[in-house]
């Protein structure tokens, strides 16, 4: 499919105008399950477009806190970043025992949301795959481009890593030893919003995945979905009226706050806080509650083709 070709009944006309939704946000994007019902609500919630808050859990991080607080980031970088597979750890410039000891706490950390999600979400169980852990001790960075600026709602999309339909679940921890919350901001249901951008989005030309798989540019086959996860996520960052009048809600995490959330299917912007940690899952559509309720089936619905 080359560029400007029809996606299907979504492919001409104009976007939704701001500041108007085809529905409104969630007035409660947030979904607080205590740890013995989170077996029982918890993927339904999360398929469906929630935010799902545990707020009954402990991770321990006595003995660590003098690598964790102190200025351990790569001003290069986000975040640093943990791969649980190799036990390398990138996005720091920290070394010695500093850099000893925060491997570690990274690596309890993905332990101990590895085993959360299992816990919590036992349809899951058989088909997760583990991706990679993060540790964010700094504030949001106002100086990236509009890209990759995660103040700016989006959905996520990852350009060197297709997913190929898979979902991106994220399960994140406030450590912040302040009192300071995480604050976000959750917008509107992704269908809407994939109704906004989907008449901008062009197909692949023919032979680009081939050949960025070939030039290293990927990490794997980019598909259909991914291609059009990739410009959902770029045009809806670029756009400044869809960020100004866009419907969300504010939603702030307190420290000790545990959260887990689809951020594939969530339009969803990290608007503040410091010192937190995240593990990131992919699940097979196929391991859902509801398959039905995902983004490629979703995307496969308003374009009328398979993606993936």
């Amino acid at each position: 499919m080359g560029r400007g070709a029809a996606l299907g009944p979504l492919a001409a006309g104009p976007a939704t105008p701001y500041p108007r939704a085809m529905s409104a946000a969630p007035s409660s994007p947030v979904a607080t399950l205590s740890r013995q019902a989170a077996p029982k609500d918890a993927a339904r919630l999360l398929e469906h477009g929630s935010v799902v808050l545990i707020p009954d859990l402990d991770f321990d991080i006595a003995g660590f806190e003098g690598a964790m607080y102190a200025e351990v980031s790569d001003a290069g970088t986000k975040n640093v970043s943990y791969n649980p597979a190799t036990g390398e750890l990138k996005g720091t410039t920290a070394e010695g025992p500093v850099r000893d000891q925060l491997t570690e706490i990274v690596a309890r950390y993905s332990t101990w949301a590895t085993d959360l999600v299992r816990e919590v979400l036992p349809a899951y169980a058989d088909g997760l795959q583990i991706g990679r852990t993060s540790y964010r001790p700094r504030a949001a960075d106002h100086n990236l481009s509009k890209r990759k600026d995660d103040r700016r709602l989006h959905l996520d999309a990852f350009p060197a890593n297709p997913v190929q339909g898979r979902r991106i679940l994220r399960v994140f921890r406030n450590v912040n030893p302040n009192g300071e919350a995480r604050h976000w901001r959750v917008g509107e249901p992704m269908a809407d919003h994939a109704q906004r951008f989907l008449p901008r989005t062009h197909g692949m030309a023919p032979g680009q995945a081939m050949l960025m798989r070939t030039l290293g540019l990927t990490k794997g086959r980019r598909t259909a979905y991914d291609n059009l996860m990739l410009q959902l996520h770029d045009l809806s960052k670029e756009d400044d009226a869809y960020q100004a009048d866009a419907p969300c809600e504010h939603v702030s995490f307190p420290p000790g706050a545990t959260w887990m959330v689809f951020t594939d299917g969530v339009v969803h912007a990290a608007m503040g806080g410091r010192y937190a940690f995240e593990q990131t899952f992919y699940v097979p559509v196929s391991a859902m509650v509801d398959p039905p309720a995902s983004p490629l089936r979703t995307l496969e619905r308003l374009t009328g083709k398979a993606l993936a």
